[in-house]
């Protein structure tokens, strides 16, 4: 595969360094570049939902990335993935949401399906995307969510064991209802690793899955 250049958007930190890491081990030689702008979860958590100031902005990152030379667009941040959807159809590169491919394994895994989330906003677009790869594979699931109150406040003023208890919580009572498990932020994903209880419940997650994805359509591309 020749060398591509990938722009990553953030809407905060804390992925930067995951997506970094998991593009240098599943694909050394990409080019990574990455925008990171925090405004855009404020924006959208004052509003309790996707503003067109927002869309605008991520539109503008995103044509960007395409004047710079970009080969493929990634989504970083759930809350904002109807609007990239919406990017997509206005540059003329791929545009890769990093839940994606979660969703779709999720939809694989059984028909009731919990959504975790630290923010509220982050449901109803991961809940979206889940019900409609659904509808596309013709399956018939029930999708439950749940927010987990004060986690992300607590991870952003760093007190991340705070956000695990919480977060590790309220998995376990989504892993006793349900087949399978969304983490709808990636920020909760490196919980999965680290977690004691073992259960045949699936928790799912997105940078991995959405980076591997990445990487099998920039393969296909050649």
């Amino acid at each position: 595969m020749s060398a591509k250049t990938v722009y990553a958007i953030h809407t905060g930190p804390v992925l930067v360094d995951p997506i970094r890491s998991l593009m240098k081990e599943l694909f050394p030689e990409i080019r990574l570049v990455n925008v990171v702008d925090d405004g855009l979860l404020a924006e959208l958590r004052e509003a309790g939902h996707v503003t067109p100031a927002v869309t605008r902005r991520l539109i503008g990152y995103g044509m960007l990335a395409a004047g710079a030379g970009a080969n493929v667009i990634l989504n970083c941040c759930s809350s904002i993935g109807e609007a990239a959807e919406l990017l997509a159809q206005m540059v003329e590169i791929p545009v890769i949401r990093i839940d994606d491919a979660m969703a779709s394994q999720a939809v694989e895994a059984g028909t009731r399906i919990a959504v975790v989330a630290t923010l509220a906003t982050t449901l109803e677009p991961t809940s979206k995307l889940i019900a409609r790869k659904a509808a596309n594979d013709k399956r018939d699931v029930s999708i439950r969510s749940y927010v987990v109150e004060g986690a992300f406040d607590a991870l952003a003023s760093g007190n991340g064991s705070k956000h695990d208890e919480l977060v590790n919580a309220v998995i376990d009572r989504a892993v006793a209802e349900n087949d399978v498990v969304v983490l709808a932020q990636g920020s909760m994903a490196r919980l999965v690793a680290a977690r004691r209880i073992a259960s045949s419940v699936p928790v799912l997650t997105s940078p991995r899955a959405g980076v591997e994805s990445l990487r099998r359509y920039l393969q296909a591309e050649g």
